[in-house]
């Protein structure tokens, strides 16, 4: 894969003229891999033979719903999900963005916003190495280590890929390592833009980026939160 015009997107959603529309817009993005489904049924034989590099989901469909679906995802692939909704409620946008979702769009939704926020999740997920071709560290939070070559994470709980949004914030907390990391400096990593709007999204990401480094992620004791200020990264040892 060279570029993400490379990537093969899966596209979800029961309204044929919005996949056609989506579809449509992709195309005239520069996307040349594009394959589409209206359920959850044709969705999980695409996802299994066709190996998506990056999916847009709705969450309501016919046969399931969105967040499920992408449960069976994150099982089999860390593939970046976006998810494209008519739901506009925080709790369903949480919920989405805490089962491991990159990103969350609600409809209606402007074009150019969407091909936006997935050539940003794209690049996060498959070429923050690719195109800065320096080593990326690997490290250790106790018995934790950490590849940001590989966006890994082996621990005594196993092996977890991390999402893009994790890696963007994990690489900012590590470049920061023992120093206080704002709010504002992680969305921007992360999102783009400052905290506004993101308080919710960022504490979800952090809670989760905890579940996969430490060991007791209701005590962290490597990614601290610091009161009223922030987040640090302490404890890092070299491979």
């Amino acid at each position: 894969m060279n570029d993400i015009f490379d990537c093969k997107l899966l596209l979800v959603d029961d309204e044929p003229e919005l996949r056609r529309m989506v579809g449509s817009m992709l195309r005239q993005s520069g996307f040349k891999k594009i394959i589409s489904a209206a359920d959850c049924s044709h969705a999980r034989l695409l996802f299994t033979s066709e190996k998506p590099d990056g999916v847009i989901l709705d969450v309501s469909l016919p046969d399931g719903d969105g967040f499920s679906l992408m449960r069976e995802f994150r099982s089999i692939s860390a593939a970046p999900v976006l998810f494209l909704s008519a739901r506009d409620e925080d709790e369903n946008r949480l919920l989405g963005l805490g089962l491991g979702a990159d990103d969350y769009i609600t409809k209606p939704f402007l074009p150019r916003e969407l091909i936006l926020r997935l050539h940003a999740v794209l690049n996060r997920t498959y070429f923050p190495v690719v195109l800065n071709q320096k080593e990326k560290p690997v490290f250790y939070l106790g018995k934790t280590m950490i590849d940001l070559n590989s966006g890994s994470i082996t621990s005594e709980k196993g092996t977890f890929t991390l999402t893009a949004k994790e890696y963007a914030l994990l690489e900012k907390l590590f470049d920061n390592k023992e120093k206080i990391v704002t709010g504002d400096s992680l969305c921007l990593a992360a999102w783009g833009d400052p905290l506004y709007g993101y308080e919710n999204t960022l504490m979800v990401h952090i809670r989760r980026l905890r579940e996969k480094i430490e060991p007791e992620p209701s005590d962290p004791e490597f990614l601290i939160t610091v009161r009223g200020l922030g987040y640090k990264l302490v404890g890092v040892t070299s491979s």
